[in-house]
């Protein structure tokens, strides 16, 4: 069974010299235990067994359940308490610090400090015991699904959201007097909210636990539904959508944390594969939906449709349990100071909790300054941008093609995305191959794979966007013109593109975290800011590009530039060890 001792860092000399002799004799006494003594109920030895981490958790990969936003890792470091595993229950909080994962060796100022050094020596981190209950790794596979499924569904729900109005814009426009462009905000708007709801919702999730921010966002979410299916004018259901996306985004904000609290590093491959898949399978059902609720009963009960499926979703993540290795730990280790008076029984999170002006900084600035100054983040966001931009440019360009020129109802034009379904379920399929492969290139180098590791995956399924919008953009009309089965040309585009584009999604997501372990926050944070502007922006000017350009070069224009990206993951392949070795936060 694969276990390791917990990471340790030599503090100075000083800090350690009056109890150096100590913990030697009682090491040689008692092999694989450390002693410290206990401040708070006089100067008796406490045996601690060593700590190993849990059988499923590779420790060379970033751990996902560390609060990277709200602990001032300049102070405290990096910990494995939170996946670690000891007989005890506890560890020694001076022997559990390591530095932030980077090529700059920084000794975190807890340890560098001789006199913070030695009050360190008396605080007891809490961890989870051997075959702890509480653990939710140690949960059965069986529940551990169903939460998955959970967020999936609930990822899903709020991505069809964004899109499912799309199904009905001809009556919007007409009711409300407005034009495309405006009626196109309605989908815009809210994947803005998308962008900005995660800067809030990350934080607030590593304060107070997953549990609140699945709950209360979601609740107020499905509320905003109904001024959004009552709305008087465009004003009123613009604004409401725009908040709709806010509160809709904790989902995508929490999900991928949930699965990686219930699932450690070495066994969530199809749970991932999932989640990768959920933000982007989720937009496609919209229109399918939205186009024969539309055309049937109106716009409006499109709303009333997607409040509905908010709501049963809603009430099924009001059953998922806390999941936050942070928060689960910290009520344990209050709840022991409470029954047992010492004080010294604590989390790192609560020693190295960051001020608020350091969380403002982790969340709204420092993602914004990677992105300018660490190459790898801001082409790797803007390929996801391209992306995501891409599959909500569909949405606007499938009724153009099979709408205007083969003159199909709403209902009809929202099969045609079935296609890119069918390419999802296939990348969902391959996911865990290339995860696989990743995990076998690890063994290959001793267990530490490098973050390039992750790309192989990114450069099969780059080539199959630009393929795919090669084909729909000259297989439409006017270069094919209707009639008979020429409708498949343009409709099986879609099976390449929902391939390729879950299968880049998910290496570039992969890469990112491998990447910027220590900065893992900012780093998806930077990538969701770009990713959501892209696909508001989509859907305010693809209409016009295909009347001007015609089907043809409109779809050729972004298939060139979606070409122009496929250098990108084989020159990071090449370069990116040498590119993260001048950059200040990336990985060694």
């Amino acid at each position: 069974m694969p276990h390791s001792e917990t990471s340790t860092i030599a503090v100075p000399d000083d800090a350690h010299h009056a109890s150096h002799h100590k913990h030697e004799k009682h090491a040689e006494e008692r092999p694989g235990h450390i002693t410290f003594t206990n401040s708070t109920q006089g100067n008796h030895d406490l045996s601690l067994t060593r700590t190993r981490t849990h059988e499923s958790h590779n420790d060379n990969r970033p751990d996902l359940s560390f609060p990277f936003a709200t602990t001032d890792t300049t102070r405290g470091g990096f910990t494995d308490e939170y996946r670690a595993v000891s007989e005890s229950g506890f560890m020694a909080a001076d022997l559990a610090l390591r530095p932030v994962p980077s090529h700059i060796y920084r000794t975190p100022q807890a340890l560098a400090d001789p006199e913070k050094a030695r009050e360190l020596k008396q605080m007891k981190l809490v961890t989870w015991k051997e075959s702890d209950p509480e653990d939710p790794r140690n949960w059965s596979n069986a529940y551990r699904w169903y939460i998955t499924a959970i967020c999936a569904i609930a990822v899903v729900q709020v991505a069809f959201a964004s899109a499912v109005v799309t199904g009905d814009f001809k009556d919007i426009e007409s009711e409300f007097h407005v034009g495309e462009v405006v009626t196109a905000l309605s989908v815009s708007l809210m994947v803005v909210g998308f962008g900005i709801g995660p800067l809030a919702w990350s934080p607030l999730s590593e304060l107070y636990g997953r549990r609140p921010i699945w709950m209360i966002p979601s609740a107020i979410y499905v509320i905003f539904n109904i001024p959004c299916a009552l709305a008087p004018n465009i004003q009123t259901l613009l604004i409401c959508r725009f908040f709709c996306g806010i509160f809709a985004s904790a989902p995508l904000t929490l999900a991928g944390g949930t699965i990686s609290d219930v699932w450690d590093n070495n066994e969530r491959g199809m749970a991932i594969a999932l989640f990768a898949a959920a933000p982007y399978g989720g937009p496609v059902l919209g229109p399918i939906v939205g186009g024969f609720v539309g055309e049937t009963v109106g716009w409006r009960w499109i709303i009333w449709v997607n409040m509905i499926f908010a709501g049963v979703v809603t009430a099924f993540t009001f059953t998922i349990p806390e999941t936050f290795a942070p928060t689960l730990l910290r009520k344990r280790a209050q709840m022991l100071r409470e029954t047992t008076g010492d004080m010294t029984i604590t989390t790192e999170q609560e020693l190295f909790r960051a001020s608020l002006s350091q969380i403002i900084v982790e969340t709204l600035l420092r993602p914004f300054q990677m992105i300018v100054t660490e190459p790898i983040l801001l082409l790797m966001s803007l390929y996801i941008a391209l992306i995501y931009g891409l599959l909500y440019a569909f949405f606007f360009s499938y009724p153009v093609v099979f709408g205007e020129y083969y003159g199909w109802d709403d209902g009809m034009v929202g099969l045609t995305f079935c296609s890119v379904l069918i390419g999802v379920a296939l990348a969902i399929c391959v996911t865990p191959r290339i995860e696989r492969d990743y995990l076998r290139r690890a063994a290959e180098k001793g267990g530490r794979a490098d973050p390039e590791d992750r790309l192989p995956g990114m450069m099969i399924g780059c080539w199959f966007v630009p393929v795919s919008l090669f084909i729909f953009g000259w297989t439409s009309p006017p270069a094919v013109l209707p009639g008979g089965g020429n409708w498949v040309g343009p409709v099986s585009s879609g099976i390449p593109f929902g391939f390729g584009m879950v299968i880049i999604y998910f290496s570039a997501n992969a890469y990112l975290i491998d990447a910027f372990p220590g900065y893992v926050a900012s780093a998806l944070a930077a990538k969701t800011v770009i990713r959501s502007g892209s696909g508001a922006a989509m859907p305010l000017f693809i209409t016009a590009m295909y009347h001007n350009l015609g089907n043809g070069w409109a779809a050729s224009t972004w298939a060139f530039i979606s070409a122009a990206m496929i250098p990108i993951p084989f020159l990071f392949y090449r370069y990116g060890r040498a590119i993260r070795s001048r950059s200040k936060r990336a990985a060694a």
